[in-house]
């Protein structure tokens, strides 16, 4: 395992394309000036300072993929939502890595 796959929580080869197509929960947590700018078709804008007052919306979600500019502001997302139990979040990484996997 590299020292990036390490910190941010994916393996060397991160295929989003099951847990999308099976509905997944795409949520940019950029602020909404970058989200405005660029996003991924099909997403949510929460950005990660306002995550802790928007739990609700991740309530009963099957997958949760989080995602931003470098990967950075996802990693703590990840760990946030997986400190107030939701257990089904992955770190898809960057904006561009996510949109490649939307049609």
């Amino acid at each position: 395992m590299s020292i990036l796959n390490w910190l941010f929580g994916g393996s060397a080869k991160l295929d989003l394309t099951e847990i999308i197509n099976d509905g997944a929960f795409l949520v940019d947590v950029r602020s909404s000036r970058e989200f405005s700018q660029n996003h991924v078709k099909g997403s949510v804008n929460i950005p990660l300072d306002v995550i802790p007052t928007q739990l609700a919306k991740f309530k009963n979600k099957k997958h949760i993929i989080v995602f931003c500019r470098s990967g950075n502001r996802s990693s703590q997302a990840k760990s946030y939502l997986e400190q107030n139990g939701f257990a089904n979040v992955v770190n898809g990484g960057t904006v561009e890595i996510v949109s490649q996997y939307v049609s």
